[in-house]
C-alpha cells in the first residue's frame, strides 16, 4: 500500500453542550494542524500516487470553508459537537466527494483510501480513515 501525506491548518470558534466539556462549553477558539492521507494499491506509469499539488489544494479547499468561522454558526454543523473526531469525519467525506469527482486529477482514480488527522498539540490528536 502506498499513501502520500499534503498538511494545512485551520482556526476555527466553537462551542460544546455537556457538562463533560467543562469551560469548552463556552465559545473558543481552536487550531489544528490538518494532515490528509491518501492511499493506494500502486502508483501510475509515472510513479505518482496523486498529483501533490492538487492535492495540497483540495485540501485547502476543504479547509477554507471552515478556517475562520464560527462553526456554531454554519448550517451543517447545527446541534452537533464539533469534536476533533467529528470534524475528522467531515473533513474525510469532504476530500473523498473530491477525490471520486475527479478533482485529483488522473493518478486519483487510484485511491482506495483516506485518513485525515487533526493535531490539536504535539500531545493530542485525532483521526478518522476509510475508503474513497
Amino acid at each position: 500500500m502506498f499513501s502520500l501525506t499534503v498538511s494545512d491548518h485551520i482556526m476555527i470558534a466553537h462551542s460544546f453542550r455537556g457538562e463533560e466539556f467543562g469551560p469548552a462549553q463556552k465559545l473558543h477558539g481552536a487550531t489544528f494542524v490538518v494532515e490528509a492521507e491518501f492511499r493506494a494499491v500502486d502508483i501510475d506509469g509515472l510513479g505518482l500516487l496523486v498529483d501533490i499539488g492538487l492535492a495540497k489544494q483540495e485540501l485547502g479547499v476543504v479547509l477554507g470553508a471552515l478556517n475562520y468561522q464560527n462553526l456554531d454558526a454554519m448550517p451543517e454543523h447545527a446541534g452537533k459537537n464539533t469534536t476533533t473526531e467529528y470534524l475528522c469525519r467531515f473533513i474525510h467525506q469532504q476530500l473523498a466527494a473530491s477525490v471520486k469527482a475527479g478533482k485529483l486529477g488522473n493518478q486519483g482514480v487510484g485511491v482506495t483510501g483516506l485518513k485525515v488527522t487533526l493535531r490539536e498539540s504535539p500531545n493530542a490528536w485525532a483521526s478518522f480513515e476509510g475508503d474513497v
